[in-house]
C-alpha cells in the first residue's frame, strides 16, 4: 500500500503530493509565510494532563468497542438529533449525551450515549462547551444541571445545528 497523497494547496494546481507537504515543488517557494506558518504549528506538541490522556485511552479498549457496536445497533444507524427534528440521517459518531469531561463516571454508561451524525456532533459539543464549560481552555461549570434526556438536549443546543 503506498503512502498518503493528496493535492497541492495552490489554487488551481492538481499535483499529487505527499500528505505531509502543502505544496508541490513548484509552488511552494510561492507560499514562503504559509510554509512557515504550518511548519510552526506542525511542530507544536499538544500537551495533555493525565485527565486528558485517560479519557483518549478509554477510546481504545475493548470495553468501548463493545460499547460503540451496541449503540449502533440499538439506535438502528440513525442520528438520535436528527430524527428529532424529523430528519433520516446516517449516524457515525457514538457521542456520551453528558460529556465524560463533566461526569467521567458516565463515561461507560451504554445509557448515556447516542449515535450521532459529525453535523449533530459539531452543534452539539458547541452547546456543551457553553452549558457544561468543557473543552480547550474552558473551565467546567460545576453548577450545570446534568442533562440526560436527548430531547431536553436537542432543544437546548436547537440554536448551533445545521443538518448537513
Amino acid at each position: 500500500m503506498g503512502s498518503k497523497v493528496h493535492t497541492c494547496a495552490h489554487q488551481g494546481c492538481h499535483k499529487l503530493i505527499p500528505f505531509d507537504n502543502r505544496y508541490c515543488t513548484q509552488h511552494i517557494a510561492l507560499h514562503p509565510r504559509d510554509t512557515k506558518r504550518f511548519d510552526k504549528a506542525y511542530n507544536v506538541k499538544r500537551q495533555h494532563d493525565n485527565k486528558t490522556k485517560e479519557r483518549i485511552a478509554f477510546y481504545q479498549t475493548k470495553q468501548w468497542k463493545q460499547l460503540r457496536k451496541q449503540v449502533i445497533e440499538r439506535d438502528n444507524g440513525l442520528d438520535q438529533y436528527a430524527l428529532r427534528d424529523g430528519l433520516v440521517v446516517p449516524g457515525k459518531l457514538v457521542d456520551h449525551i453528558i460529556p465524560i469531561e463533566f461526569a467521567p463516571e458516565l463515561k461507560d454508561d451504554i445509557n448515556n450515549l447516542v449515535l450521532t451524525s459529525m453535523a449533530s456532533h459539531k452543534a452539539k459539543t458547541e452547546w456543551e462547551q457553553t452549558y457544561y464549560g468543557t473543552g480547550k481552555k474552558n473551565t467546567i461549570n460545576k453548577s450545570a444541571v446534568p442533562v440526560k434526556d436527548i430531547g431536553i438536549v436537542y432543544e437546548m443546543m436547537k440554536g448551533y445545528f445545521k443538518h448537513e
